[in-house]
C-alpha cells in the first residue's frame, strides 16, 4: 500500500472511531403512561353490604329503640300524672304542686326528645361519612394500581314501575349503559369487608 492509499484509509477510519468514542446524546426520561380507563361504582350497594356499616347502624337501631322505649315509659308516667291533677280543685295547694310537676316532666320529656334526636343524626352522620372515606380510599387505590382515570357512579338498583321517583331519577341518570366489565363495585366491596370482624354476615354476590 502506498502513502496515499495509507492516507486514505486513515481519513476514512478515523472520524468513524471519533463517532464511536463520542458520548451518545442525552435521552430525555419517558413520560408515564397516563390512565386511560373508565370505571363505574354503586355507593348505594356498597353502604348495603358494607359489613362494618351495617353492623354499626344495626347497633344504633337497637339504641334508638331503646330510647324510645324509655321516653314511652316517661311519657306514660307524665299522663298519669295529668290524671290525678283532674282529681284535684283547681287553685289548691295540692293541684298547684301537682301542676309544676306535671310542667316541668313535660319540659324536661321535650328537651331530652330533641336532645336525643340530634345526638342520634349526628352519630349517623359520623358512620356515613367515615363509611364514605373509606370507599373514596378504596376507589382511588385501586384506580391507581389499575390505571384507571375516571370512576362514575351509578345505581344498579332496578327500577320500580310504580315508584314515581325511581322512573325520574331513571330517565336522569348521568350513565345510560356500561358494560358490566368496568363494574368495580365487587372489587371495592371485598377490600373494604376485608376487614371486617370475623363472623361478620359476607356480603350476597352481586
Amino acid at each position: 500500500m502506498n502513502l496515499r492509499m495509507a492516507m486514505i484509509v486513515i481519513v476514512a477510519v478515523v472520524p468513524t472511531m471519533a463517532a464511536a468514542q463520542a458520548p451518545a446524546p442525552a435521552t430525555a426520561p419517558r413520560a408515564a403512561t397516563p390512565a386511560s380507563h373508565t370505571a363505574v361504582i354503586d355507593v348505594g350497594y356498597i353502604f348495603k353490604n358494607h359489613a362494618r356499616f351495617k353492623a354499626a347502624m344495626d347497633k344504633m337501631k337497637d339504641e334508638v329503640l331503646a330510647a324510645e322505649n324509655a321516653l314511652k315509659a316517661e311519657r306514660d308516667r307524665i299522663n298519669g300524672l295529668m290524671e290525678q291533677l283532674k282529681g284535684f280543685n283547681v287553685g289548691t295547694p295540692e293541684y298547684k304542686k301537682l301542676e309544676a310537676e306535671v310542667a316541668k316532666a313535660q319540659g324536661d320529656f321535650n328537651v331530652n326528645a330533641q336532645l336525643q334526636k340530634k345526638d342520634f343524626m349526628d352519630r349517623e352522620a359520623k358512620v356515613y361519612m367515615q363509611v364514605y372515606s373509606e370507599i373514596e380510599q378504596a376507589v382511588s387505590q385501586f384506580a391507581r394500581q389499575h390505571g384507571i382515570a375516571v370512576v362514575h357512579r351509578f345505581d344498579g338498583d332496578p327500577v320500580d314501575s310504580s315508584d314515581r321517583n325511581r322512573i325520574l331519577g331513571n330517565i336522569t341518570k348521568s350513565i345510560v349503559f356500561h358494560d358490566p366489565q368496568v363494574d368495580i363495585t365487587p372489587d371495592i366491596l371485598r377490600m373494604l369487608n376485608a376487614s371486617a370482624v370475623a363472623g361478620a354476615p359476607a356480603a350476597q354476590p352481586r
